[in-house]
């Protein structure tokens, strides 16, 4: 199923992990896709990794779509208020928006707040919520323009789950748990407009960063198991993608409207699978194997 080719989507906080694999799956359904970020072929963002809105672009490009890279900090208002003006001149409509911007290279776990780096738990909240804040506050009025538009706040962990697991640091835990708050406050104010906001969380997933700490590349992930057996689990950027696709083409996404999901949750209600042909559940592995000291077996799980 494609998207109408007039969809328009912006994901911020495309250069790598999620929002890379969001991007180029709107690319696969048809959707004219604005990647933002900080890192270019020019310059890279403080992360100081390879890679590369441009990338994230032509993998739009290659899947189908049509992928176009804008540098923005999107703690900046100017720049975000820069990059809608141009959607909106450019487009005349913007039908999806994905906030995918976290710094969680900032986060330090284990340890209590008083022994964090204030300057380093301040500055991940920063990027983790207000730039969400100032990436709606410009580019919602130009959503509303048409019924039908969805806003994805990406967070990590479900609703259900962060309710009841700290999740290890006081900024993450924050900032993890407000995006989640954050999609809900604004499903109550898009839907008079006929308009969805969801949170979603991926699994356990196998990002750029994530693949580089275990020493392994994407064709042999399954070797880091050795390190970290529950890494079974683990998806691909692209499954989360498949997840926003899929509530994109849905002409009931109201459905879900102001609710936290998860990637392998929608994975069974719509019959999606990873690039693999399966469907990791993740978050009902990490309840009933991982969390309760089970050995690792995702053979009931994907």
């Amino acid at each position: 199923m494609q998207l109408n080719p007039c969809k328009v989507a912006l994901v911020a906080g495309a250069t790598r992990g999620a929002g890379r694999g969001v991007a180029t799956e709107l690319g696969a359904a048809g959707a004219t896709v604005y990647v933002t970020g900080r890192t270019t072929r020019e310059r890279r963002s403080e992360y100081n990794r390879p890679e590369t809105i441009e990338e994230t672009a032509d993998l739009v490009d290659r899947a189908g779509g049509r992928g176009i890279a804008v540098p923005v900090d999107h703690l900046d208002p100017t720049q975000v208020q820069a990059l809608v003006a141009r959607i909106d001149s450019e487009q005349g409509r913007l039908d999806i928006l994905v906030n995918d911007i976290g710094g969680e290279y900032l986060a330090e776990f284990n340890k209590p707040v008083w022994e964090l780096s204030l300057d380093r738990g301040l500055r991940m909240l920063r990027l983790a919520i207000d730039t969400h804040i100032i990436t709606s506050h410009f580019a919602l009025p130009l959503l509303i323009q048409n019924p039908g538009g969805l806003v994805v706040e990406i967070t990590d962990g479900t609703a259900e789950y962060n309710d009841k697991n700290y999740r290890l640091s006081l900024f993450y835990d924050l900032a993890k748990t407000s995006v989640i708050r954050m999609a809900w406050a604004l499903a109550q104010e898009l839907q008079p407009h006929q308009c969805t906001a969801v949170a979603l969380t991926p699994g356990w997933l196998r990002s750029e960063i994530m693949l580089d700490g275990f020493g392994v590349s994407e064709a042999n992930w399954q070797d880091a198991t050795a390190k970290e057996p529950h890494f079974v689990i683990s998806e691909t950027p692209r499954y989360i993608g498949r997840a926003v696709a899929s509530l994109a083409q849905d002409p009931d996404m109201a459905r879900w409207n102001g609710q936290s999901l998860s990637s392998g949750q929608l994975a069974h209600f719509y019959g999606f699978t990873d690039v693999d042909g399966s469907q990791p559940d993740a978050w009902r592995y990490i309840r009933e194997v991982a969390d309760v000291g089970k050995p690792a077996d995702a053979t009931s799980y994907r």
